[in-house]
């Protein structure tokens, strides 16, 4: 069985010369997050629980 790939989703907050975050939730309990939908150009990789919790406190500071 072959792995899939993730799936990226581009942030709704990005500008229009495309300076953007991409998320995308792996099989099992990893986020990942890169600054353009390129996984070679991987930012950050957090468990789900964790990337809740930052975007709630990111939620809530705005």
């Amino acid at each position: 069985m072959t792995a899939q790939p993730p799936v990226w989703q581009k942030s709704s907050f990005c500008d229009e010369a495309d300076a953007c975050v991409y998320v995308a939730a792996t099989p099992g309990s990893l986020v990942r997050v890169a600054d353009r939908a390129d996984p070679a150009h991987l930012v950050l990789a957090t468990t789900q629980a964790a990337w809740i919790d930052f975007l709630r406190a990111v939620k809530a500071s705005g």
